[in-house]
């Protein structure tokens, strides 16, 4: 294994000498190394372009001599401000917000005219703004979206640009591109089918890659496909923005996805392609189909698992035990969809690698999967709690598993017994929610655990809080205080008397890809490869201190999600080279953490160039 430590080169210029094509706007700066970015700007815009330009006005911040090259002198106030008293101003009129939805607005308004500056308060106040840029905020943003829309960010691509998606990508004014989250908005968080709606996911993920995993902000891009919406409140709303018809599905769906996916890597060949929000089975589906072929990943099915699995193997460790014992847990998963199923298989490939289960199938053993209908279990054993699972209302016919669902089918229990039966049967010693349904984890289910378990470990984990399977303070109410708890989204630590607090973790997948995503690009990792997602979640488990891990803390404070951005991606480095899946050039010289560390975008103001416009 390669070692952060050792010495390793200088990322080579591997696209130093490479011409430029300019398409619509002309791109902002020449450099293509991350790490040019942090010296000067060269750009061919002047006058109320630059002001009116995200990636570069810097507001009040503009010094005398910019202004003069620039052409903007006059068109702003005479008085320089710096970034200080910029910060200053929009944290001031940020907390007079009165709402999380005003915030969102207020920010969204910001992003729009000044990155630096927006970027530059995300990181100095990421615990405060990560639950108001992403879960749970952006939840409600997403089904408001078609009301407060301001000003369009990112692109869209709906069912009535078939055929010409290959001349719509040179629309998007710049050239390089490292990372893309798309998603077809089909089930969003835990809220179902919000068709275009569902944009607010792409910029809220891609605002979390710039300010936690050091992407630069120019060389970003979410996407939208518009297939249509089979939400009828949405198709009934006269102010909906997205295409006013029902989901294409089946081989139209998937030759629109394929005709997409073309078209972006044709124009982008070295960006990492992140699918986002896709409902099963077509999440599945489409990551098969490309994973070898583009780098890619499904955010939901592979990230999510990622961060999951951190968050078991620290709870090991919490409980006194090591990370191999993983193989002695019993765990108890709700959902068997595409979160679901994805989580789980995680788990079992890290089973696998830790070598204390016989086989992959030894290892399907350890885990016990519900749906809305009860347990996968054997249809063909009796089974009186039939019809009255807690997990969704029980009732209703199912519809035959798939593959990946039926190595999670129990063949020595009924099949759909409830959840509370399958506690007192199992005695799990782990509960994952993957449901989007608020209450599945009952009151009687985690009490049971509590009586066979000194530290039973609850993870509701469906997004927005209010979708969460429980809230932080039943889970420790139902424990007697002794929980290990995780969600999805943020819950407040829980007072249990005497002083003591019930410690809550964000077990959210913003510890894990932002991380992925800059190991990927920094190495041009030609593809994702399960390793990365294994050895993710081996340095996230690993970085709680064991004074934390003694209190039930699990991961470092989202305000440290750039730290842990840091240590993942130098991993994931590490993983692209011994798979020999990297393609950036090495040269003799540096260590290779001070190389990622050094290609994180810091938002910062530098001096803008004028640059003559050149064909």
């Amino acid at each position: 294994m390669l070692s952060a430590r050792i010495s390793l080169p200088r990322l080579s210029p591997y696209l130093r000498n490479a011409t430029r094509r300019n398409y619509g706007a002309p791109s902002a700066t020449l450099a293509t190394d991350p790490r040019n970015d942090k010296t000067v700007h060269l750009t061919h815009s002047r006058g109320v372009n630059v002001i009116h330009d995200p990636l570069l006005s810097k507001g009040t911040a503009f010094s005398i001599d910019e202004r003069e090259r620039l052409s903007i002198r006059g068109l702003v106030p005479p008085r320089q401000q710096e970034m200080e008293k910029q910060l200053l101003r929009v944290k001031r009129n940020l907390d007079a917000c009165d709402t999380p939805l005003a915030k969102y607005v207020f920010l969204t308004a910001l992003q729009d005219r000044n990155e630096t500056l927006f970027y530059n308060l995300l990181i100095n106040h990421l615990e405060e703004l990560s639950g108001i840029i992403y879960t749970p905020t952006v939840g409600l943003a997403c089904q408001k979206s078609h009301s407060i829309y301001r000003r369009s960010r990112g692109m869209y691509f709906s069912s009535q640009d078939r055929g010409v998606m290959s001349a719509m990508v040179y629309n998007w004014p710049h050239d390089e591109v490292d990372v893309i989250v798309v998603t077809d908005g089909s089930r969003v968080l835990g809220l179902g089918d919000l068709g275009a709606n569902g944009m607010q996911i792409p910029i809220g993920k891609l605002s979390l890659y710039v300010a936690a995993g050091g992407i630069r902000p120019r060389a970003v891009l979410p996407v939208v496909l518009d297939v249509g919406t089979n939400n009828e409140t949405l198709l009934d709303d006269p102010l909906y923005l997205g295409m006013p018809h029902r989901r294409l599905d089946g081989d139209e769906y998937y030759s629109f996805v394929d005709e997409w996916l073309t078209a972006v890597t044709a124009r982008w060949p070295n960006a990492l392609i992140q699918f986002e929000d896709f409902k099963y089975p077509h999440a599945y589906n489409l990551l098969n189909k490309y994973r070898n072929k583009v780098r890619c990943f499904n955010d939901d099915i592979q990230s999510t698992s990622a961060i999951t699995l951190a968050g078991i193997l620290a709870s090991l460790k919490a409980r006194g035990r090591e990370q191999d014992d993983l193989s002695e847990e019993r765990i108890v998963c709700v959902g068997a969809g595409s979160a679901g199923v994805g989580v789980c298989e995680g788990i079992i490939d890290c089973l696998v690698a830790q070598g204390r289960v016989t086989s992959r199938d030894d290892a399907y053993r350890r885990i016990w999967m519900l749906d809305q209908h009860g347990l996968l279990g054997n249809p063909n054993l009796p089974n009186e709690q039939a019809g009255t699972t807690a997990t969704a209302g029980g009732g209703g016919q199912r519809a035959p598993l798939d593959e990946r669902q039926q190595c999670y089918a129990k063949s020595d229990l009924p099949d759909r017994l409830s959840l509370e039966e399958v506690i007192d049967r199992v005695k799990p010693s782990v509960i994952l929610g993957l449901t989007g349904i608020r209450g599945v984890f009952t009151e009687r289910a985690i009490r049971t655990m509590a009586k066979h378990h000194e530290k039973p470990v609850v993870f509701p984990l469906s997004n927005p809080d209010s979708h969460a399977e429980c809230t932080a303070e039943e889970a420790f109410k139902w424990t007697d205080g002794r929980a290990i708890f995780a969600s999805g989204s943020p819950f407040k630590d829980v007072p249990l008397g005497d002083g003591k607090l019930g410690r809550t973790n964000q077990c959210n997948n913003s510890y894990s890809f932002p991380g992925l995503g800059l190991g990927v690009t920094v190495s041009r990792a030609t593809r994702v490869t399960p390793s990365m997602f294994l050895e993710t979640a081996r340095t996230i488990a690993n970085l709680a201190t064991p004074s934390q891990l003694k209190e039930g803390i699990l991961f470092p404070g989202v305000h440290q999600l750039r730290n842990v951005a840091l240590a993942v991606g130098t991993r994931v480095c590490e993983v692209a080279y011994e798979e020999d899946v990297a393609t950036a050039k090495l040269q003799q010289g540096e260590i290779l953490e001070d190389v990622v560390k050094m290609s994180m975008y810091m938002p910062e103001y530098v001096p803008l160039v004028h640059h003559p416009y050149h064909h």
